[in-house]
C-alpha cells in the first residue's frame, strides 16, 4: 500500500502533460480538425522552455515559468502552419501533421545545434520545485486546463459554436458562424497547450531537452482523446490510465515479486500496449465529431 500510494507524485507529474495535449487535442477535434502533431508540437515547446530556461536561470529567477510561456507561444506558432494547410488550403491532416511532426525533429536539433553545439540542451541546474506531498504544480495546470476547457465547451456560447463546427459547419455557417476562424483558434490553442504540456514535461521529469525527451506522450494524448470518447471527464480517466501505466512501468523495479516474475522489458512496453488495446477497443465507436478530419469549404468559394 505504502509503495502504491507513493506513486501517486509520480502518475500526476507523468499525467500532467498527457492531459494538458489531450485537452488541446480535444478541442481541435471538436472543432473538426484532426491533429496529429501533437508530438511535434510538444517537442518544439519541451525544447523552446529547456532552451529558455538554461540560457536564463544564471540571470533570472523566474525563467521556469518564462520557460514554459516560451515554449507555449511556439507551440502554437507551429501550430499555425497545420492550421493553414489543413483548414486554408485544405490538405490533407493527417499528412500536415506527420509533417509537423518531421519537421520538429529537425528544428530541435538544429537549434540546440546552434545554441549549445550538440543535438540536446545543455542540462539546466534547477527544475521545477515539488510543493506540498512531492506533487508538482503542473498537476494544478492541468487541472486549471481541463476545467477551462469543460466551461468553454459546455457552458459559454463560443464552446457551442466550436462543436457545432465539428458535426455539422455547413448548417453552423448557415446561422453566421465562422467555421474557418473558429478552426483556426481551435487549432492554436490545441499548439498552445501541446507546447505548454512539453515545457511541464520537460522541467519535471527531465534536466534537460533531448530527441527522446517527449518518447510518444503526443501520441498517449491523442490516443486519450479517442478513448475519452472526446469529451474531458473521458480525457481525464484515460490520460489517468496512460499516466498510471507508465508510472507503474518505472516502479515495478521496486516490487520484487513482478520484478522477478516477468522482465523489465515488459513493463516498459506496457503504456503502448494499454494504448493500443484501448484504440483497438474503440475503432469502431461512433464517437467522433462528425465532420472530424473533413475539410470545410466556403459556399461559392
Amino acid at each position: 500500500m505504502t509503495s502504491i500510494l507513493g506513486m501517486i507524485p509520480s502518475v500526476l507529474m507523468i499525467v500532467s502533460p498527457i492531459l494538458i495535449t489531450a485537452a488541446g487535442g480535444m478541442i481541435c477535434e471538436r472543432s473538426g480538425v484532426v491533429n496529429i502533431a501533437l508530438e511535434g508540437l510538444m517537442a518544439i515547446g519541451a525544447f523552446s522552455a529547456a532552451a529558455t530556461h538554461v540560457l536564463l536561470e544564471a540571470t533570472m529567477p523566474g525563467s521556469i515559468w518564462l520557460g514554459l510561456l516560451v515554449g507555449a507561444v511556439l507551440g502554437m506558432a507551429f501550430s499555425l502552419i497545420h492550421a493553414f494547410a489543413a483548414i486554408t488550403l485544405n490538405a490533407d491532416q493527417t499528412v500536415s501533421g506527420t509533417g509537423i511532426n518531421l519537421l520538429a525533429n529537425g528544428v530541435t536539433i538544429f537549434a540546440a545545434q546552434i545554441l549549445f553545439s550538440m543535438d540536446r540542451t545543455a542540462p539546466f541546474q534547477n527544475g521545477m520545485m515539488p510543493g506540498p506531498f512531492g506533487i508538482y504544480p503542473t498537476a494544478l495546470i492541468a487541472l486549471v486546463v481541463i476545467l477551462g476547457t469543460w466551461f468553454i465547451l459546455y457552458r459559454l456560447p463560443f464552446g457551442l459554436r466550436l462543436r457545432a463546427c465539428g458535426e455539422n459547419p455547413g448548417a453552423a455557417a448557415s446561422v453566421g458562424i465562422k467555421v474557418l476562424r473558429i478552426r483556426y483558434i481551435a487549432v492554436l490553442t490545441s499548439g498552445f497547450l501541446a507546447g505548454l504540456a512539453g515545457g511541464c514535461l520537460v522541467f519535471t521529469q527531465t534536466i534537460q531537452f533531448t530527441s527522446n525527451t517527449i518518447n510518444g506522450a503526443g501520441y498517449i494524448a491523442l490516443a486519450a482523446v479517442s478513448f475519452g470518447r472526446w469529451r474531458p471527464l473521458g480525457i481525464t480517466a484515460s490520460s489517468l490510465l496512460f499516466g498510471a501505466a507508465v508510472a507503474f512501468s518505472i516502479y515495478v523495479v521496486n516490487i520484487p515479486f513482478l520484478r522477478n516474475l516477468l522482465p523489465s522489458e515488459f513493463f516498459s512496453l506496457l503504456p503502448y500496449v494499454i494504448t493500443l488495446l484501448a484504440l483497438v477497443v474503440f475503432s469502431g465507436k461512433n464517437y467522433a465529431p462528425l465532420a472530424s478530419g473533413k475539410p470545410y469549404e466556403k459556399m461559392g468559394s
